[in-house]
């Protein structure tokens, strides 16, 4: 079933995605589009039912105040605008509307049926994928993080067999991690899955590097070049599934706004790899893809699993990697996930993890002097990582992380808690 759609033209808000995440909430799918649409490329798109012009204060770009053209008044479609004084539009207001008066817009004027769900969606794109790719193969790089996991789900559905996974263990991931992927995606899901276990050959590359940048250069290029090996293999792989989501399109920047980090879909992979992308979650919010998770069967765990950066431990293992350290930085993540998800914090909390510094300490262990690891403890809350505050956690919660890690993970004498916002901090420590 095709979605009714609410188009989005910005005119310099800075509150398009919450207007769009509104009209989402309310069952009804919508897009946002730069000012500039032409008309025949507004009456290409499916099931337009609406179209709101959201002006806000980043209408005026290299002086002028952004307009749209007049003929999107012409096409027949309901339009209300915000923010935005113009003669040809009826319907003004001079802020987001309240749920009454979107509802309103969406149902009485626009005449749109509330069918955005999970299940019409995977409908949709489950029959869009087999279109595109027929009876070729699919290759996806399966991380293991939340969007290459929902992809891979997704993709299965559509075309079983012909999605070739491959999942990469660089020897940077959380405890247990590789083996949750395997036993989904094998075992549990049955997919054509390439596990690759290349440790001594990351941890390799990386000895003595203690340089953050550096870390991160040689983990994502060492990853492409065991892909690129993995890919070489395989025959007849026409396409590329990708975990981009409707954010990545939207940071990218618009005519508008400022780009806030930009995104490249093949993640660098090298030119003489000829693939189609297949992007099914490019139309879908975090939360959605979470959602869209739930729907297909993908285990909580999964769906809802932590934010982690690409180079993995790699970043929280600080300075040059050590295999010692690196056991401590994911023994004590382990602990501190599993007493997170006892005191049902794990969905509370928007990332939580622990870091091991490359410096000792001087402390007793049994009696006796002992000169080893600190573990900090870092858990933050943020709607768009670009500021954080600290989660205020129960001093019996932390007491009992802080016993433990203590108690069980070897070669650390001390637990810190980090109390740093963002900024001037980040998130991550490297």
């Amino acid at each position: 079933m095709k979605q009714d759609m609410i188009v989005i033209l910005d005119l310099g808000s800075t509150e398009n995605t919450v207007l769009a995440r509104e009209i989402r909430d309310l069952g009804v799918y919508s897009e946002i589009h730069p000012h500039d649409i032409t008309v025949d490329e507004l009456r290409k798109l499916d099931n337009v039912k609406g179209v709101i012009l959201n002006g806000g204060e980043n209408r005026i770009v290299d002086g002028v105040a952004v307009e749209v053209s007049d003929t999107i008044f012409d096409c027949g479609y309901p339009v209300i605008a915000i923010d935005h004084p113009t003669a040809k539009c009826e319907t003004k207001l001079d802020k987001l509307p309240d749920k009454d008066a979107l509802s309103e817009f969406l149902f009485e004027q626009c005449k749109a049926e509330a069918n955005w769900n999970m299940k019409n969606f995977i409908e949709d794109q489950v029959e869009l994928v087999r279109q595109q790719v027929g009876d070729r193969k699919v290759l996806l790089a399966l991380s293991g993080g939340v969007d290459s996991s929902v992809v891979a789900a997704l993709l299965l559905k559509a075309i079983g067999q012909q999605l070739v996974c491959v999942h990469v263990n660089h020897g940077l991931m959380r405890k247990n991690e590789s083996e949750s992927v395997l036993e989904v995606f094998k075992n549990q899901l049955h997919a054509n899955l390439i596990y690759v276990d290349a440790t001594e050959r990351f941890l390799g590359k990386l000895e003595n590097v203690a340089d953050p940048e550096e870390k991160r250069k040689i983990i994502g290029g060492e990853f492409i070049r065991v892909f690129e090996e993995e890919a070489r293999k395989l025959d007849g792989i026409d396409f590329l599934g990708q975990g981009t989501i409707y954010p990545d399109i939207i940071e990218s920047g618009t005519k508008t706004a400022k780009m806030v980090k930009s995104h490249h879909n093949v993640g660098g992979l090298p030119e003489d790899l000829q693939f189609e992308l297949v992007e099914p979650l490019k139309q879908l919010f975090k939360d959605e893809v979470r959602a869209c998770g739930i729907e297909l069967g993908l285990p909580e765990n999964m769906v809802y699993r932590q934010p982690f950066p690409g180079p993995g431990l790699g970043v929280r293992c600080l300075g040059a990697i050590t295999r010692e350290r690196l056991e401590a930085v994911r023994e004590s993540d382990a602990i501190l996930r599993e007493e997170f998800e006892k005191a049902g914090l794990d969905k509370k909390v928007w990332q939580y993890f622990t870091v091991v510094p490359d410096f000792k300490s001087v402390g007793m262990k049994n009696h006796a002097r002992c000169f080893e690891y600190m573990v900090i403890i870092r858990a933050v809350n943020t709607i768009d990582a670009m500021t954080a505050s600290i989660e205020r956690l129960d001093w019996e919660v932390l007491d009992k992380i802080t016993q433990r890690i203590l108690a069980e993970v070897e070669h650390v004498n001390r637990v810190c808690y980090d109390m740093s916002p963002k900024p001037p901090a980040t998130i991550e420590f490297e």
